[in-house]
């Protein structure tokens, strides 16, 4: 892997980096002071707050993204409940399967994710020798290079006792302490409560948004009056109880998501608006490369990509393109950013295809957005469950057709006596057989007389499936006059991690000035930037007031975000503290402005400075945040001006 560099492509230094984003509060650990104090015992790790700036930043990258996606895609928006009963993700499959594989390190009593363990010491040796962090580690040998690289490139395709098998071939222990440890076992990551007093009624906090989209489903599909495809999208907080926190903002227990759940028809999953990106060069680290142990992406285009099935299909390939397209608007460097299709074994339970969406740091490649092809696994599973039908219904185009097909049906009256409470549970089993199933059933139905049929919820007895003899069961196939096509939408559901883009947006736009390490930049773009624009008064005399609140005032109106800084530090100083939050446009008043009126304006990277009118600058202000000119286009318009050393004051 390339080592990360800075936004000016110098060897990326995290320790300054990290002094920078603490020193300006961008976020920060929760609970610090708790964990400091000598009293304290327990584990407040992977929970963040986050300051003044960090808060401005995550709005407005927010507002960029329910811009470009909710917007202009004319998306229907929800706000979903965080609790969320047992049942429901108990039948979506996290219950059972939305675990990681963990190993516990016995004498220290520390757990470790199995997967990340395996990928830190390799990468370890790769870079230090055999015995990694060690001195006078002797060098591997190349035919052990070639095996770790091997292993990393397809890291995430191997199941828990795969790593188990790498973690004693290659005798991986834990780095802090060097102790062996267990075999890996899997853990839940969700967070589990009840809720009521009697605490009878078992929750989660939920692990993604999407399932209060999933189930809302049949109400969104009225709102937009029948009309396929169409979009949901959510923003709000999700909760996983990650083993081993690390990496500040990239790895936490409580995080903020934006995701979208594309609703399509299975047999057309084209798109409307796919030519406008079938043009773009996206780079793709597909399965046969990450399983040949490559590691290295291919640009290819789009259209390219679908038409060759390395994208399954338009609407992937098209929300690839749109994600691509918002991370590089708000400020993501191209060149650190690629797309990685899943390997089958890291496939999530409920898709059928996925990428991601991976920015490079100073911690490596990290997945930022997920999209995935979840098929019609989520609406078919709680459709089952509760016997409501998730389903879209189109007239025929063609007219009726007669079609053959297995009907269930159950004899009420004796039904009834038999199974008293819990006949409506079987009744709505048996509605929720699908064709494949009640085909198979009325041969195995016809051969031994009876059937057992699973049940959609437990019964009273706690089992969860019921035997069906033919006297109470029949199963025959039918002719019906059908006019109407009744379809389970698939979901194409692109995944937004917001702090993590937020993260990794910050590493990438961080420099410093040449030959100066002290003086950090984050060259954040206007349109995601906390503080657009910084007022500087060059003296605090009383005049400069009356000016100042105008500014500040005027740039408001515009809804322009600005601070003003009454510091008795330099003007240098003062740009320079700015720099380091990233703001983007600064405004000078001077002496001459009492004369004249006139103001300079400087811009952040180039620190290049001009002058003009109260009004021609605002206007030039204006300008730039609306992405309507550049800088280079306002140097054209405005005069120049010598900043005579003000930014290395």
């Amino acid at each position: 892997m390339a080592p990360m560099t800075t936004f000016k492509g110098d060897q990326f230094d995290r320790s300054l980096f990290e002094s920078v984003i603490k020193r300006r509060f961008f976020f920060t650990e929760s609970f610090e002071i708790y964990r400091l104090a000598p009293n304290f015992h327990g584990d407040n790790r992977g929970l963040y707050d986050y300051g003044p700036p960090g808060c401005a930043l995550q709005a407005n990258i927010v507002d960029v993204w329910r811009k470009h996606f909710v917007l202009e895609e004319n998306m229907l928006e929800l706000d979903c409940t965080v609790i969320t009963p047992e049942l429901v993700l108990k039948t979506s499959g996290h219950v059972d399967k939305f675990a990681d594989w963990m190993c516990r390190d016995p004498v220290k009593g520390e757990y470790l994710r199995a997967d990340h363990l395996v990928e830190s010491v390799l990468q370890s040796r790769l870079a230090r020798g055999v015995n990694g962090p060690l001195k006078n580690s002797p060098k591997l040998d190349e035919a052990t290079i070639d095996e770790y690289n091997d292993i990393l490139a397809k890291i995430d395709n191997y199941d828990g006792p795969e790593l188990g098998d790498l973690i004693k071939k290659f005798d991986i222990r834990n780095p802090d302490g060097n102790g062996e440890v267990l075999p890996p076992t899997p853990f839940n990551l969700m967070f589990k409560s009840t809720v009521g007093p009697s605490a009878a009624a078992p929750v989660y906090l939920r692990p993604e948004t999407a399932q209060g989209q999933f189930l809302n489903f049949r109400k969104l599909l009225e709102f937009n009056q029948g009309a396929m495809p169409f979009a949901s999208a959510s923003i709000g907080k999700s909760y996983r109880n990650e083993i081993s926190p690390r990496s500040g903002l990239l790895r936490v227990r409580e995080f903020l998501m934006a995701e979208i759940e594309h609703y399509v028809d299975p047999e057309k999953k084209e798109h409307e608006r796919f030519q406008e990106v079938v043009g773009l060069e996206l780079p793709l680290l597909d399965k046969e490369t990450q399983l040949a142990g490559k590691t290295t992406p291919r640009s290819i285009s789009i259209e390219e990509a679908v038409k060759s099935k390395t994208i399954d299909n338009e609407t992937l390939g098209y929300f690839l393109g749109r994600i691509m397209l918002f991370l590089l608007k708000i400020g993501v460097d191209p060149s650190k950013l690629r797309f990685r299709q899943h390997l089958d074994n890291e496939m999530a339970h409920y898709a059928c295809d996925c990428w991601d969406a991976e920015l490079l740091t100073s911690y490596g490649w990290i997945e930022c957005v997920g999209c995935a092809d979840r098929s019609a696994y989520d609406l078919t599973v709680h459709s089952n469950f509760t016997g409501t039908p998730l389903v879209v219904k189109e007239a025929l185009r063609t007219g009726s057709i007669k079609v053959e097909r297995w009907q269930a049906s159950l004899d009420k009256k004796l039904a009834g006596p038999r199974f008293k409470r819990d006949a409506k549970a079987v009744q709505a089993s048996v509605e929720a057989l699908d064709q494949t199933l009640l085909e198979s059933l009325a041969a195995e139905l016809n051969a031994k007389g009876v059937v057992t049929v699973d049940t959609t919820a437990p019964l009273a007895d706690g089992t969860s499936s019921v035997e069906l003899p033919r006297e109470l069961l029949t199963i025959q196939k039918v002719t019906q006059l059908q006019t109407v096509r009744e379809y389970t939408p698939n979901v194409i559901e692109p995944s937004f991690g917001i702090g993590r883009i937020l993260y990794c947006l910050l590493e990438q736009t961080y420099w410093h000035r040449p030959q100066d390490a002290a003086r950090a930049v984050l060259s954040l773009p206007l349109v995601v930037a906390p503080t657009k624009v910084l007022i500087v008064p060059i003296s605090a005399q009383p005049q400069f007031m009356p000016i100042i609140r105008k500014l500040s005032s005027r740039l408001r109106a515009l809804g322009i975000t600005n601070n003003v800084d009454f510091s008795g530090a330099s003007i240098g100083k003062r740009y320079a503290r700015n720099d380091e939050l990233g703001t983007p446009l600064g405004i000078t008043v001077d002496f001459d402005t009492l004369v004249n009126g006139s103001i300079t304006l400087r811009e952040r990277d180039t620190t290049a400075q001009v002058r003009g009118s109260e009004d021609e600058v605002l206007r030039a202000v204006k300008n730039l945040v609306d992405g309507v000119k550049s800088w280079q286009q306002i140097t054209q318009h405005l005069a120049p001006f010598s900043t005579q050393g003000q930014d290395n004051d």
